[in-house]
């Protein structure tokens, strides 16, 4: 089985990182109020794939149903005043009389002096080619190109604080449990699950115990998430996929070891970190990086920021990368005080490790919202680049994306079918135009466009000297149907062009789709 990915990104996507998660279960949290989503599919006539998702499904509708019939069994009654009803995701008004206090007032055996807050997340997916990651001729005699899977998780969590005095200590801990089954292409890492660890840290912050500025100090110590603007170098800490499953979902997020300083002071934020790569165990990087982190927000639009990082390797397996210096700069801002509806991304990077290697990315994007017309319907187009080796020099200058992440749709993660299974953020050169809709607060879905081309053509594969690699079509929703239930659906389309015939002799177009669902508490 010919995989199209291959050589191209297999040491650089060994590690999926899915803040995708966080976006998908966790709408209401965003900063912007904004869902972000998809157009709804089918799954190339997959009876039983489908079979198997209107069963998750008519599952969870059946567990919102039973939980409200129960809710009304015991619900004593009451004499009150019928209250005034709330606003959708408004939170939920505690009881004022002594019984129904009372009736509140639940023991959980743990320390009252210490605030604890439990979280439960879960989610179940399909997904499916129907022309999957191989050449035309795939050593099957059926020929099918065909592949379908399915991937779950749970995640739960404990978190704690405790004040001292004005300052507050806290921690939390969790743990990820995936899997992924159903005969999963090779790429995907096989039929796989794990349990372990992921959240396991402890902090302090120092409130209002150092002056008028709340948490002007704030440390961090142990396993913990830690990312960088949008993710266009540094979000994912932990590996998925192999032998832990969990390919896409990408769960786990902690880094091995975290250690996070941070200092805040009106609108400037300045941090240090040392970060230690959780990596699958049968692709051990060695992965340390260490640096300063500055962002300065320019009012409720604007954000500015720069970075330094050192990088760290075990020089057997990435040498290009131990001792790698990288310089980032960003900018997201809408710079129009009366015109917030306008809005650019800018960011750019450079890698140098002596002679070993030298390399540059950046990225540009404008955007506009029509934020007073109906489902407020949001225009973008972005263009990103990423520098390829050039094999008549001795230096590599091939660009190393370090550990991205999933801070939207496409970002960056770029492209549901090439950037998630066969290219990667080095030797590429992308153009996305895209449409966002809301058409309700809980409903967001989009289209994307995406063309691919190539710096270097000739160290994309074997044979190959055209700069055109593939054209791709998304189209995605995700849809908030409970407070604590949210649905995803992809369809995706992938059109490979000369430089993929040329390097792996395939011409058929790639099909994708995905259902997802997800429950977080």
């Amino acid at each position: 089985m010919a995989s199209l990915l291959s050589s191209q990104s297999e040491s650089l996507h060994e590690g999926k990182s899915l803040s995708r998660i966080t976006v998908l279960l966790n709408l209401d949290r965003k900063k912007d109020g904004k869902s972000h989503s998809i157009g709804p599919h089918r799954l190339g006539g997959r009876t039983r794939g489908l079979g198997r998702i209107t069963g998750v499904i008519g599952t969870a509708l059946l567990l919102i149903v039973s939980t409200h019939i129960q809710a009304q069994e015991t619900r004593p009654a009451s004499t009150d005043p019928p209250k005034e009803q709330q606003p959708a995701g408004a939170p939920e008004q505690m009881p004022t009389s002594p019984e129904s206090g009372k009736q509140a007032e639940r023991s959980t055996g743990l320390p009252k002096k210490v605030k604890w807050t439990f979280n439960f997340d879960a989610a179940w997916g399909n997904f499916g080619f129907a022309n999957s990651l191989y050449t035309d001729v795939r050593p099957d005699p059926s020929g099918n190109l065909s592949d379908n899977w399915f991937e779950g998780f749970i995640k739960p969590a404990l978190s704690a604080s405790f004040a001292l005095g004005e300052s507050e200590l806290y921690g939390k801990v969790s743990g990820v449990g995936e899997r992924t089954y159903g005969a999963p292409p090779s790429l995907v890492g096989e039929s796989s699950s794990s349990f372990k660890q992921e959240d396991l840290y402890i902090g302090w912050r120092s409130g209002k115990s150092l002056g008028s500025t709340e948490n002007f100090l704030d440390f961090t110590v142990g396993r913990a998430p830690y990312t960088i603007g949008h993710g266009f170098l540094v979000w994912d800490g932990a590996g998925e996929g192999g032998s832990r499953g969990g390919f896409w979902s990408n769960a786990r997020k902690a880094w091995r070891f975290a250690a996070i300083g941070r200092i805040t002071r009106n609108n400037h934020t300045l941090e240090g970190f040392y970060l230690q790569r959780d990596d699958l165990p049968e692709a051990e990087t060695g992965t340390q990086l260490a640096g300063v982190n500055y962002e300065y927000a320019a009012g409720e639009h604007s954000t500015f920021g720069a970075s330094y990082i050192k990088a760290f390797a075990h020089r057997s397996v990435l040498p290009d990368r131990d001792g790698m210096n990288v310089f980032n700069a960003r900018a997201f801002t809408a710079p129009i005080p009366n015109l917030s509806d306008l809005s650019f991304e800018a960011e750019y990077a450079h890698e140098t490790n002596g002679s070993l290697m030298k390399s540059t990315a950046w990225t540009a994007l404008g955007a506009y919202q029509f934020s007073e017309a109906p489902w407020k319907p949001k225009l973008s187009y972005r263009y990103a680049y990423f520098q390829g080796d050039d094999p008549k020099t001795p230096r590599k200058e091939a660009f190393d994306p370090l550990y991205v992440g999933f801070y939207d749709w496409g970002a960056w993660w770029q492209g549901e079918i090439a950037g998630e299974y066969f290219l990667a953020n080095s030797n590429n050169i992308s153009h996305q135009a895209r449409l966002h809709m809301s058409p309700t607060d809980s409903l967001g879905w989009g289209v994307m466009g995406y063309w691919f081309r190539l710096p270097r053509p000739s160290t994309f594969g074997p044979g190959s000297t055209s700069s055109n690699v593939a054209f791709e079509f998304d189209s995605y929703a995700d849809w908030k149907f409970h407070n604590n239930f949210t649905l995803s659906l992809v369809f995706a389309f992938t059109d490979p062009e000369k430089a993929v015939s040329q390097a792996y002799n395939r011409s058929k177009a790639f099909y994708y789709g995905m259902v997802y669902i997800g429950y977080s508490f």
